[in-house]
């Protein structure tokens, strides 16, 4: 959660941060898988994601415009061990109040974001760095203790 946490309050991930060329991303994490669009319409078309795991990198003119961490409630998340230490599969359940919680306890600042609010999701995004955060109703058959419940699905910051 401590990466989570860090991203949400600073908008950059380990040494990843918007504005940095894509080849610097990829000096850290090694090639990652570009969006299928990208491979057919080649490395300059812009706004689609490279992926590596449960990160993503959106891409405009080579440069990292958004990162995006996914999260999948009730199954183990996996991020690339530059990003995070000892990596491995870890625990992707997060209950909204725990983790507004844990923003809270870090002088994270948030606000609701009521442009991706509405039926069964909420976000808030912090402040400064500008990182939306999204919490759903997991799906019907993802393994929580209660799917009525808001729990934690990606944590975003677009710059283009």
């Amino acid at each position: 959660m401590n990466v989570l946490l860090d991203f949400a309050a600073t908008g950059r991930i380990g040494p990843l941060h918007c504005g940095m060329p894509l080849a610097a991303a990829e000096e850290v994490l090694g090639p990652g898988r570009p969006h299928p669009q990208i491979v057919m319409k080649g490395p300059d078309f812009d706004g689609y994601p490279y992926v590596w795991g449960g990160l993503e990198l959106v891409v405009t003119r080579r440069h990292v415009s958004g990162i995006s961490v996914r999260l999948d409630p009730g199954s183990a998340a996996r991020l690339p061990p530059e990003v995070l230490p000892d990596a491995g599969a870890y625990a992707a359940t997060f209950l909204r109040e725990d983790f507004i919680a844990a923003l809270d306890a870090v002088g994270c600042r948030h606000v609701a974001n009521p442009v991706l609010t509405f039926d069964e999701q909420s976000a808030v995004t912090t402040r400064p760095a500008g990182v939306n955060v999204l919490f759903g109703v997991p799906v019907k058959d993802a393994d929580v203790p209660d799917r009525s419940r808001f729990h934690l699905e990606f944590l975003d910051r677009q710059t283009a």
